[in-house]
């Protein structure tokens, strides 16, 4: 398992923590999400045969969130 961390841009609420929670969760392979507004960023442990960085950024803006470099 990996763990990779995430700056979000474009949260503003509990809704958008528990949004971009359940589109990660949602990455085959994904096991732990943790997303906090303050600071806005996700951290997900995944297993690097099913799932990789750029699938989990993509479900991020998929949903309507930036992934801030």
């Amino acid at each position: 398992m990996q763990t990779i961390s995430f700056s979000v841009g474009g949260m503003t609420c509990s809704g958008c923590v528990a949004s971009v929670t359940r589109v990660l969760k949602s990455v085959q392979g994904v096991g732990d999400v943790a997303v906090t507004l303050a600071p806005p960023q996700a951290r997900v442990t995944f297993d690097a045969a099913k799932a990789n960085a750029a699938q989990l950024k993509a479900a991020i803006e998929d949903a309507g969130y930036d992934v801030v470099t």
